[in-house]
C-alpha cells in the first residue's frame, strides 16, 4: 500500500524531475515542436490556397471554355444561315441563267423560223411571179397575134410609163 500513499519525499523529487524535465522540453523542445507545427500549418494554408487558386483558374478556364464553345455554335449556326442563303441565290442565279439561256434559244428560234418563213415566202413569190409571167407570157402570145393588137399594148404601156 505504500504505492498508494507515497512520502513527501518521494513526492517533492518527483516534483523537481518533472519540472526540471519541464524546463528542458519549454526551452528546447517545445521551440523545435512549435516551429514545426507552424511550417506544417503555413504548408497547409499554402496548399489550401493554391487549390483554391487552381479552383479559380479551373472555373475561370471552363468559363472560358463555354464562352468559345457558344461562340462556335453561334459562328456554326451563323455559316448554315449563309450557307442556306447562298444556296438559294445560287439556285435563283441558275434558273434566272436557264431562263435567259432559254429565251435565248427561244429568241434565236424564232429568228431562224421568222428568216425561213421570209425565204420561203421570197421563193414562194418568185415562183407565183415567174409563172405568172409565163402565163401572161403565153396568154399576150395568143392575143398578139396581129399587128395592131401589139402596137396598141406597146402604146398603152407607153402611156402607163409617162403617167408614172
Amino acid at each position: 500500500m505504500e504505492l498508494f500513499t507515497p512520502d513527501f519525499g518521494l513526492v517533492l523529487w518527483m516534483f523537481i524531475a518533472f519540472l526540471v524535465l519541464f524546463l528542458a522540453l519549454a526551452f528546447f523542445a517545445w521551440p523545435i515542436i512549435v516551429r514545426s507545427l507552424e511550417k506544417r500549418a503555413d504548408l497547409i494554408d499554402k496548399g489550401v490556397e493554391y487549390a483554391q487558386d487552381a479552383k479559380a483558374q479551373l472555373d475561370n478556364a471552363r468559363a472560358e471554355a463555354q464562352k468559345y464553345i457558344s461562340e462556335a455554335q453561334k459562328q456554326q449556326a451563323e455559316i448554315l444561315r449563309d450557307a442556306a442563303k447562298m444556296k438559294t441565290q445560287i439556285i435563283e442565279e441558275a434558273r434566272r441563267e436557264a431562263s435567259d439561256e432559254a429565251k435565248k434559244v427561244m429568241d434565236a428560234a424564232k429568228l431562224s423560223i421568222e428568216q425561213s418563213r421570209k425565204e420561203a415566202e421570197l421563193q414562194f413569190r418568185n415562183e407565183v411571179s415567174k409563172f405568172s409571167i409565163d402565163i401572161a407570157e403565153k396568154m399576150v402570145r395568143k392575143q398578139m397575134s396581129s399587128d395592131s393588137a401589139q402596137s396598141e399594148l406597146v402604146n398603152k404601156l407607153l402611156d402607163e410609163i409617162e403617167k408614172n
